[in-house]
């Protein structure tokens, strides 16, 4: 979707910033600046504000072959975001009747071609309607059935649905989700018991079939459960200027060590060391890292790169 980002309180009018949002699209983003191949399937408006979200994403070296430009009148989807206090950031959704929200399986199954590797889900698109909660129900399915690692990061947004609904259409997904990841608060929504504590939950998801659960804990860094036990791993120390958008970071740089073959320790440095990229700069994607910026911040302060 679009995004216009607001420099101060929406009431009060001003300037506005003009560019594209979107958790899978930031994730997508995100490998690709890492160096992965990365395929971007959804529906966007047979509008300007379309053609951006399909011009970006291909300047980013994502595959748009899959995307469906919507011809029935549908726009594309728009967020507006302002700060209001801080790092505390208020945003407003537009995606109701959006060409995203129409997104059916037809659309999403074509992009699971033979030789993908992850399929990248999020709990935002099954919010949007019924047919986006189907499209993305088949496409864990099929996935799981063909060897495809299932990731899918809970991203819980309560202006699109309520906990209950939400709790409904993730856990079913759950069936065919190899790697989970959530926030400390989002957790009891994947859960048939929403009271448990967080050892009894990453319990119940691993017996449960899911191979590993990250949990995030925001400037705590965040930790990855599976059979063998727990790995911790601290928030790299910058200082924050915009968090939105570092979930998404967190995500892109776990996945690309995933991808790499790397050991969980190295997956969640990398996570980290991404997510802090994000929160360092403004924008939910234009400051991730590429490959070779990815030891930045082992460099001292003021360092200057000639």
């Amino acid at each position: 979707m679009a995004a216009l980002r607001a420099h101060g309180a929406l009431r009060l009018g001003g300037s506005l910033g003009l560019s594209v949002a979107g958790a899978e699209s930031n994730v997508a983003i995100g490998l690709a600046r890492l160096g992965h191949r990365v395929r971007w399937a959804g529906r966007v408006g047979a509008d300007e504000l379309g053609a951006l979200v399909l011009r970006t994403l291909r300047a980013e070296g994502v595959d748009t072959g899959h995307a469906v430009t919507d011809d029935t009148g549908r726009p594309t989807g728009l967020l507006l975001t302002e700060p209001r206090l801080g790092t505390l950031t208020r945003v407003s959704y537009y995606r109701a009747g959006s060409a995203g929200s129409a997104v059916t399986p037809d659309d999403v199954l074509p992009a699971l071609a033979p030789g993908s590797r992850i399929l990248h889900l999020t709990g935002i698109t099954p919010a949007l309607s019924a047919s986006a909660a189907e499209a993305v129900l088949a496409a864990a399915t099929t996935a799981r059935e063909t060897g495809i690692t299932v990731c899918l990061d809970v991203n819980f947004r309560s202006r699109l649905w309520t906990s209950d609904q939400a709790r409904m259409a993730l856990r079913p997904l759950l069936d065919h989700t190899d790697l989970l990841i959530a926030s400390e608060d989002e957790l009891p929504l994947v859960l048939e018991h929403p009271d448990a504590d967080e050892s009894e939950a990453v319990h119940s998801l691993l017996t449960a079939g899911v191979s590993e659960v990250v949990v995030k804990r925001g400037a705590r860094g965040a930790t990855a459960f599976t059979a063998d036990g727990a790995t911790d791993r601290a928030a790299r120390q910058v200082d924050a200027v915009d968090l939105v958008g570092a979930g998404d970071a967190f995500v892109a740089g776990y996945l690309s060590a995933l991808l790499g073959g790397a050991d969980i320790a190295a997956r969640l440095h990398r996570a980290v060391t991404t997510a802090a990229f994000a929160v360092a700069t403004r924008g939910d994607w234009e400051g991730l890292p590429t490959q070779d910026e990815l030891g930045l911040f082992d460099q001292p302060d003021g360092t200057t790169i000639r």
